[in-house]
């Protein structure tokens, strides 16, 4: 795939439920290699966007390609085999299990000793691939800064570390592309700027593709590339994040239509 060719490319997506609409003839590309952010006031069908995307939605229109493959009829688990991987707007980690072990889990789709060589562990086939295996996740670890916790349940971690352990889970699939439903939400201060740093560096060092939906607009320009915004299930702007925030359409949805005209005009 060249550098100009999108390694996501989503064309006239609709998705209805019953009769209600939550998107309308939606189209943009993400380019490999940067951060691309979805906003949106509240209800604007950004996570009905990202469902499509990693396959819990099937569009009622329209097309989705992955990688130059067309991929909109494949189920979760076949998207994220061919490296989509995806944190959730509510967290689904397990909580009995570890760190660790959570972060295990997001490597399964890499895992190729098939059941005979489970059988035959001992021997050295399955042992040594899953060797293999933690050695990758210990280095996500001490990439995410969360050696401390790595043995603890993640369900008693506090709420902004769980985050980091959710982010650590999908990137364990090594994806091409990561799908994050609003990673900084209910985050303190000094979580947002730590979550933000890793997001840049996992996109400038690792060189992973981002998408993001992400209602902290400080955060949206400081790390996007690229934006495009939702209202009522629409696209009403796509660009560079001021480009994007100077649009009519953008302010009207995010201030309302009074707020944009009682703004004094310079003479």
């Amino acid at each position: 795939m060249g550098e100009d060719t999108p390694v996501l490319a989503v064309d006239g997506v609709s998705l209805r439920f019953g009769g209600v609409r939550a998107l309308t003839d939606v189209s943009f590309a993400v380019r490999p290699g940067e951060i691309f952010s979805i906003i949106g006031p509240n209800g604007a069908g950004k996570t009905s966007m990202v469902n499509c995307i990693s396959g819990r939605y099937r569009p009622t229109e329209g097309r989705i390609h992955f990688d130059g493959q067309n991929i909109t009829r494949l189920g979760p688990n076949r998207r994220a085999g061919l490296g989509i991987g995806r944190t959730f707007q509510n967290l689904a980690l397990f909580g009995h299990m570890s760190v660790l072990d959570n972060i295990m889990v997001g490597r399964h789709h890499l895992l190729k000793a098939g059941f005979l060589r489970g059988m035959l562990y001992w021997l050295g086939g399955a042992q040594t691939e899953e060797l293999a295996h933690r050695r990758e996740v210990e280095e996500i670890i001490d990439f995410l800064e969360i050696q401390p916790v790595r043995k603890a349940m993640a369900g008693t971690l506090p709420y902004g570390l769980r985050k980091r352990v959710e982010l650590a889970r999908a990137v364990a699939l090594k994806p091409k592309l990561i799908l994050l439903d609003e990673p900084m939400a209910g985050m303190n201060l000094e979580e947002k700027e730590d979550m933000a740093r890793f997001i840049t560096d996992l996109n400038a060092e690792w060189g992973m593709t981002v998408l993001m939906i992400e209602h902290d607009m400080g955060v949206v320009m400081d790390i996007s590339h690229r934006v495009m915004v939702l209202d009522f299930g629409r696209k009403i702007a796509e660009g560079e994040p001021e480009e994007v925030m100077a649009h009519p359409e953008v302010r009207r949805a995010y201030l309302g239509e009074d707020a944009v005209q009682a703004e004094p005009v310079e003479a």
